[in-house]
């Protein structure tokens, strides 16, 4: 069963722990993690290569189940939300953008905005699709499939698609990983303007330029938060990262 809270933060993770494996081969890839992160605003997680940002961002969207503690998203309890709670949330209430597109191949960029519509038993208003295909500034791609578009375009069809059912928390993972600088850019103005529209926002990043960009970074190392920083350029980003690779 699934609790509902009011709550002035998009989630909060209250010791949380992921370990992989058993024994002498076990990896614990979150480690008693304590973790608020506001209600419309955006937050970079970020850190070294194994430093567990992925898989704390599939705890905290109920894409994976923590081994102890809690995790609250948007005020909702999901630490023991059954199979079938977690999917209905993940269809009305949470967003998600990836590094790879996800997007069907065989169908439209409207249809693919529809899709999350249709699989939460809600019959998808054109107006409605096409109007969040516009404000991600793709309304004369409608029609196309994700061939005909740019890596640019398939991510920001990504984001209406992940848009349209107005989720409370959007989470990304590495959403301009495999982007161009141009590309890039434009999905992270994008992103800024969701923010200042009172979005939230939960995104892991490698990229210092892309957690320059948001409102708030936490930085993660073996498992554990280590750091945060607000208003820092790339440049003071790059050197934090920097100063634990050494």
């Amino acid at each position: 069963m699934t609790t509902t809270v009011e709550s002035t933060t998009a989630v909060s993770l209250r010791g949380v722990t992921r370990t992989y494996g058993r024994g002498a081969a076990a990896v614990r890839a979150v480690d008693n993690v304590d973790l608020d992160l506001p209600r419309g605003g955006w937050t970079a997680v970020m850190g070294p290569s194994g430093s567990g940002k992925s898989t704390l961002l599939h705890l905290a969207a109920g894409l994976e189940r923590a081994d102890a503690g809690q995790v609250l998203v948007a005020g909702t309890d999901i630490t023991r939300a059954g199979d079938r709670e977690l999917t209905r949330m993940r269809r009305t209430r949470i967003g998600f953008v990836f590094q790879s597109f996800n997007l069907i191949g065989s169908l439209t960029a409207e249809q693919n905005v529809a899709l999350p519509l249709r699989l939460a038993g809600r019959a998808p208003r054109r107006a409605h699709v096409r109007e969040v295909l516009a404000a991600v500034g793709l309304a004369d791609r409608a029609r196309h499939r994700p061939r005909e578009m740019s890596g640019g375009q398939q991510q920001r069809v990504a984001i209406a698609r992940a848009m349209v059912t107005r989720p409370e928390v959007l989470f990304a993972d590495e959403p301009t990983g495999a982007l161009d600088s141009a590309s890039a850019r434009t999905v992270l103005v994008l992103l800024r303007a969701m923010a200042e529209a009172g979005q939230s926002i939960v995104m892991v990043t490698h990229d210092p330029a892309a957690a320059a960009k948001a409102d708030a970074i936490v930085f993660l190392r073996d498992g554990r938060v280590v750091d945060r920083m607000a208003g820092a350029d790339s440049h003071a980003v790059a050197d934090r990262l920097a100063s634990w690779e050494e």
